[in-house]
Parts: C-alpha cells; sequence; structure tokens
C-alpha cells in the first residue's frame, strides 16, 4: 500500500539494481523526495522499467526519479539506449556548420528525454553549461564550448529538446565549473577570477537557457573568494543574489553529491545538507552512501519542504512511447550525422 507523504528535500539512491527493504524505508522516509539512479542500479532496460515502477509505487505523490545522462562519458545507461555524443563534439559542429549544430543539440535532449521517460526515469541532470576553459579535466568534453554565446545558445536548444521529449532540464554547475582546475569530486576547487568576469562570461549561458524554459539548477562545489568564502552551493550571494535576484530563476535548486570533497568545507553530512538548505536549496543529494543516508534522513524529518510547483516540473509530462514517433526517428538519424563527423 502506498504512503500519502508530501516530498522531502532528500534526493538518494537505491543500493543496487533492485530494492532491498533497507532501500524501501529509506524512500518511505518522510524526508526523502526524489531517487537517483546510476550504472550500478541498471542491469538491462526492462530491469529499469520493474525498478522506476516499484519506485513509482511506494508513495504518493510519486518520488521523481532522475540520473546523469549528459552523452559521452557521462551516459549511465547504454543496452537498449542511443549512444549521445559528447557535449563537445556540439560544439565542434557550432564551428563548422551552426544551424546543424542546433538541430543536433535539440535532438541530443529529445531522444534523451524519450528514452529515459520510456523506462520510467523522469530527469536528467543535463545540461552541463560551463564554459570549457581547457583547465577542468573533470568537465572537459563534458563542456559545449569555450563562448558563452556558443554555450547558450547550445545549452537552450537542449533544454528545449528535452521539453519536447516531455522531460524537465537541469543546467549545472552554477556560475561555472570550467575555469577552476580541481576535481571537486576529490578536492575544494577555486577560482579566484573577479564576480564580475564570472558574471559577464560564466553566468551568460544560464540567461539564455532560463529564458529557454530550464526548469533546475545544480551549483558548483566550488568556491570563488572575491565573490564568498563558502562553495556556491553554500552560498546566499550565488543562490539568492545572483540566480534568483539577478537572473529572476524560480525553479529548483538541486545541490550536487553532498558527499563530495568539495563539498566537505561545511563539516559532516547533516551540517553539509542544513548550509545548502540555508543558502538557498530545495533538494539535497547523497549518492552511495547508505550509513550517511540514514542519518541525513533522520536529521531532517522538519526540513522545509520546496514549493510543490518547482517539484512538479520534474515530473516526466505525458505518457505517450516517444520513440516510435517521426520526430524521434528524425532526432536520431541527426546524431548519425553527428557521429559520422
Amino acid at each position: 500500500m502506498r504512503k500519502r507523504l508530501p516530498p522531502g528535500p532528500v534526493v538518494l539512491d537505491p543500493a543496487g539494481p533492485a530494492l532491498a527493504e533497507d532501500d524501501r524505508r529509506r524512500l518511505q522516509h518522510p524526508a526523502a523526495g526524489g531517487v537517483i539512479l546510476f550504472a550500478h542500479n541498471f542491469q538491462n532496460p526492462q530491469q529499469l522499467y520493474d525498478l522506476t515502477n516499484e519506485i513509482r509505487g511506494l508513495r504518493t505523490p510519486e518520488l521523481f526519479i532522475c540520473v546523469d545522462h549528459e552523452g559521452g562519458r557521462i551516459q549511465r545507461y547504454r543496452e537498449g539506449f542511443t549512444a549521445l555524443p559528447t557535449m563537445r563534439a556540439l560544439g565542434v559542429q557550432w564551428d563548422r556548420d551552426r544551424d546543424a549544430a542546433l538541430r543536433a543539440a535539440h535532438a541530443v535532449g529529445y531522444v534523451a528525454a524519450a528514452e529515459l521517460a520510456a523506462h520510467g526515469v523522469d530527469f536528467s541532470f543535463a545540461p552541463v553549461l560551463d564554459l570549457d576553459y581547457g583547465t577542468s579535466a573533470v568537465i572537459g568534453d563534458r563542456a559545449l564550448h569555450y563562448d558563452p554565446n556558443a554555450v547558450g545558445v547550445l545549452g537552450s536548444e537542449l533544454v528545449k529538446g528535452f521539453a519536447a521529449g516531455g522531460m524537465a532540464a537541469v543546467g549545472k554547475h552554477f556560475p561555472g565549473h570550467g575555469f577552476a582546475a580541481v576535481d571537486s569530486h576529490v578536492g575544494v576547487p577555486r577560482d579566484e577570477r573577479e564576480p564580475a568576469t564570472i558574471l559577464n562570461k560564466d553566468v551568460a549561458p544560464y540567461r539564455a537557457a532560463i529564458a529557454a524554459g530550464l526548469a533546475a539548477v545544480m551549483p558548483a562545489h566550488v568556491i570563488y573568494p572575491k565573490a564568498d568564502a563558502e562553495p556556491a552551493g553554500y552560498s546566499r550571494y550565488w543562490l539568492q543574489d545572483v540566480l534568483r535576484g539577478k537572473l529572476g530563476f524560480d525553479g529548483l535548486i538541486f545541490s550536487d553529491d553532498l558527499g563530495m570533497e568539495g563539498a566537505s568545507t561545511a563539516g559532516g553530512i547533516q551540517e553539509r545538507a542544513r548550509a545548502a538548505l540555508a543558502a538557498g536549496c530545495d533538494m539535497v543529494l547523497l549518492c552511495q552512501d547508505p550509513e550517511g543516508q540514514e542519518r541525513l534522513l533522520a536529521s531532517l524529518s522538519d526540513a522545509p519542504l520546496a514549493r510543490p510547483a518547482r517539484l512538479e516540473r520534474m515530473h516526466r509530462q505525458g505518457g505517450r512511447d516517444l520513440r516510435k514517433s517521426v520526430a524521434y526517428r528524425e532526432a536520431q538519424a541527426a546524431l548519425e550525422r553527428i557521429a559520422a563527423g
């Protein structure tokens, strides 16, 4: 029997490809609000569909289900899914033929949305809107281009492609991880540039993507010391003054994974979550850490909930399998042209 619970602020992952009893208990905790799935949760398309179907049956309103499915090296599911190009491939196409690059970007969003939705996934944490400065290995070919205008236009077309497939889009890593060299998974990156430079360059793609309908944003675990001593995900300056204020963004704000080293400046997992929520994040992620998830859920039983309208946008729209549509076949053809060079 489904539990009737309002969604809480925590996004977490099951331990394996099927729900164990501990997974079910955690996902039915009042502080749980969404599920993120990784490659370790995937064996084949039917198993993924069965897993997402079971997750949806746990409670009402349903938990949203998401994934990092950007394309290139960050594509969690392979069998039964189209191989999506790296974002850099779209940027290379932009330099050759801008119209073709825009069609390809839209196609990436549409194909990803159609295939994920058919397997019960609500959205992907994409597109990456970081600029390619050539200094961040963790970003690298995940970035569309070094030019803010190109990233803004291509990123907007990805957002529109997802929307055409009935899926919300999440821009990351605000205000930009492309300049800082340190990988926030294993260190605490710092970007020593002036705030005006970051606002004029790295933030610019977000203006375009928000205008195109961007539903959510994920901030970077990067410190920009000339703007704030805290990483962006703990910074009221970046989340409230800039993202909500200057950019007028009214969608959902997700923390990046609180288990990353870049999030360690706030203390333990519970302190990290409180810092993120106090700064303006609506939802916090903790991945591949069952024991930490237990502590986090217990500590956030009384946490404020995200606005329902923001959460509602994250659930996939429409029930039709778009993989049978002409638009899907045309989008796949566009991706094949990119792969062929």
